[in-house]
């Protein structure tokens, strides 16, 4: 992990455009959810271990900012830091970025945490101790 910023690389494949050559616009929620669990996993604490653990991270608002098109076998790679780690909700902060450094995209997802029966809970101290907000590195 580079500091408190997990990265992870994509190549855009050709079922991921649309018709004008360009990523379908929903398919970034995919990466972004990709990046998430690779933040999570960095940080030591996964989603795997966080539901044996009887908590749940539910999407509850997911903000994008498109700024430039991906396309077909670009080579991409997208950060994932955590924005604000509160009890009951955690927001992460995202850039997708072409891997010549051409910001593509910005992000922001708050998540809610659930207990096992989907209830509003409160993350551990312990596993809340484990996302440390960072300063975003490209304005959103």
């Amino acid at each position: 992990m580079d500091g408190r910023v997990t990265e992870v690389a994509h190549r855009v494949n050709y079922s991921e455009t649309d018709q004008m050559g360009v990523v379908y616009h929903a398919r970034y929620l995919v990466w972004l959810d990709v990046a998430r669990c690779e933040h999570l996993r960095a940080t030591g604490l996964s989603y795997r271990e966080m539901e044996e653990a009887g908590f749940r991270l539910a999407v509850s608002e997911a903000t994008l900012r498109y700024r430039q098109p991906a396309r077909y076998d670009d080579p991409l790679r997208v950060r994932c830091w955590v924005r604000e780690a509160l009890p009951r909700r955690v927001t992460f902060g995202y850039a997708v970025e072409h891997a010549e450094g051409r910001l593509l995209a910005t992000a922001t997802v708050a998540l809610l945490c659930l207990d096992a029966e989907f209830r509003l809970s409160r993350l551990p101290g312990e596993l809340l101790g484990r996302l440390q907000p960072t300063p975003d590195p490209v304005r959103l």
